[in-house]
């Protein structure tokens, strides 16, 4: 009887296994995405500046370099 409880609950627990995969793919109407378009980092931070956008990226980069932080 234990035997049978066993089995009896592992095919159980492999059948509602199936019933939990959750649906990943993005929805698609008329043949396009029907989701939130993502915003870039340019027009949330700097107003749709992207010059400023670019300065700041390479000002960073500069910063980054350890040759130019330490002293000869």
């Amino acid at each position: 009887m234990n035997m049978l409880k066993t089995t009896l609950g592992a095919v159980l627990a492999m059948l509602l296994s199936g019933c939990l995969e959750v649906e990943q793919h993005p929805p698609w109407l008329h043949g396009q995405y029907a989701g939130k378009p993502d915003n870039r980092t340019s027009q949330v931070s700097f107003h749709n500046d992207k010059m400023a956008w670019s300065a700041a990226i390479s000002n960073r980069s500069l910063r980054q370099n350890e040759y130019n932080r330490s002293s000869p």
